[in-house]
């Protein structure tokens, strides 16, 4: 499994980082809205193992990804992820091993590569903006931090659905539906 090496700033004016991440020289790779459904396993002893199985769609292209994140630190995110031709066939597929389709949620995402460095700004609903960086070295994401105006001290390294529950009382582990239209 590939390891992942992320930060999140919360509460971030998405449209004051997105000027200043032009203006550092980031490549703008658009904005999409991110349609998931979320897998467990049938006992869902995964919500609290917190790992799952994702199957996104964004535009024409469908990724499914087995995640977990056992450590919520800087580098404890480890996935695998591959590319689905056929979302509906691939439910199925879960479905029939012993997955249950747990959430369909939904966010808007704005993505920018900066050096080496993945920048996401994500829009969940009814939470404020914040930012993910991903890169290779914890150097490397206090550097852009810190060229971004952010804070060391105010990094979090929990996962979305942690920061959601922790921060904002938001009980996404229960819930069905987390989109824009449907809050439930």
């Amino acid at each position: 499994m590939n390891k992942e090496i992320e930060v999140r700033f919360l509460e971030i004016n998405k449209n004051e980082l997105a000027e200043k991440l032009i203006k550092l020289g980031a490549k703008d790779k658009g904005e999409n809205i991110l349609n998931e459904t979320i897998f467990y396993d049938s006992d869902l002893s995964w919500l609290e193992e917190k790992r799952f199985v994702r199957l996104r769609t964004i535009g024409n292209v469908t990724t499914l990804t087995y995640k977990e994140n056992r450590g919520q630190t800087i580098d404890s995110a480890h996935e695998v992820e591959s590319i689905v031709d056929n979302p509906e066939k691939m439910t199925k597929l879960l479905e029939n091993v012993g997955l249950i389709a747990y959430r369909r949620q939904e966010k808007k995402r704005h993505s920018f590569l900066l050096g080496d460095t993945a920048i996401d700004i994500d829009t969940w609903p009814n939470i404020p903006p914040y930012v993910e960086l991903e890169g290779k070295s914890e150097d490397e994401l206090q550097q852009i931090s810190a060229s971004l105006g952010f804070s060391w001290g105010s990094a979090v390294f929990d996962d979305a659905k942690s920061v959601i529950e922790k921060k904002y009382n938001i009980p996404i582990g229960k819930m069905r539906w987390f989109t824009f239209s449907r809050f439930e």
